[in-house]
């Protein structure tokens, strides 16, 4: 889970698993799987390091530029 916020200042927590599109229209929006939209006030990149983090953080984003220690 992620946590964004919205326009209005309220904390929202998503889902980053469900975030199929992210968008600079200027706001961001966020475009969840189910169609949803929600403007948030963090900009496209800090989005997609959350969502990065999120990823890693469920081990299902590999880590770059770290050694292979089992070599």
């Amino acid at each position: 889970m992620i946590q964004l916020t919205r326009l209005n200042r309220s904390a929202i927590v998503l889902n980053a698993i469900y975030i199929e599109r992210i968008e600079s229209t200027p706001d961001t929006l966020v475009t969840l799987t189910t169609g949803k939209k929600i403007h948030v006030l963090e900009t496209v990149e800090e989005v997609m390091d959350k969502v990065t983090g999120y990823y890693r953080k469920l081990n299902i984003l590999p880590r770059l530029h770290e050694p292979n220690l089992d070599e």
